[in-house]
């Protein structure tokens, strides 16, 4: 399965960074895989005034700024996120990407009427991986309607093949965790993303 893994998190020292070689190394010797590391590339997560007023009208104006982007987007069938949960969803930078990137003609194309929803344009996608770390007890994630699995499960998810495949792996409580919760997880993440 065609894999594109998209990596958000500035420290390349962090634990986010070793969740991320992790992946690749699960996943390289069975698929295709594509990575994309929005930090270390520089991505720019800014949609310009000039992007916005072009957005529905000429998203080829924005296309070819992010043109590598969109290329491994459509390649893809299989996507991997692996990002920190900061203030209950993903970095400002990741959400970025999916503004600029995910473009009408690309991600979905814009509803013609009022009270229509917009199409997809990425049924391709058959699976979905999110990898991802938050400083929130689980229980209280829960609470508050678990915010940044639902972007991603649900708002992203419905843009999928219809039986796209989801796994979702979350290490909660990071303020608190021990090395020994770090290394389990790292070791649940290879596993799953090895059986894949």
């Amino acid at each position: 399965m065609k894999t594109l893994v998209v990596h958000c998190h500035p420290n390349p020292d962090s634990f986010n960074h070793a969740l991320y070689r992790t992946a690749l190394e699960a996943l390289s010797p069975r698929h295709p895989v594509k990575a994309i590391d929005l930090y270390a590339e520089g991505f720019d997560p800014t949609l310009t005034c000039e992007e916005r007023i072009a957005y529905l009208d000429n998203p080829d104006l924005i296309r070819e700024r992010v043109k590598p982007h969109v290329e491994a987007l459509l390649w893809a069938e299989h996507l991997v996120f692996v990002f920190p949960t900061w203030f209950h969803g993903p970095p400002s930078m990741l959400k970025g990407w999916l503004e600029r990137v995910w473009l009408p003609g690309v991600a979905f194309l814009p509803a013609q009427r009022k009270g229509q929803l917009a199409k997809s344009g990425m049924r391709h996608i058959r699976r979905l991986t999110v990898v991802t770390t938050g400083g929130s007890p689980r229980w209280f994630v829960m609470v508050i309607g678990d915010p940044g699995r639902r972007l991603f499960t649900r708002a992203l998810r419905a843009l999928f093949a219809w039986r796209c495949k989801v796994t979702w792996l979350q290490l909660h409580d990071m303020n608190a965790v021990t090395a020994s919760d770090r290394t389990h997880f790292i070791e649940r993440v290879s596993r799953k993303l090895g059986s894949i």
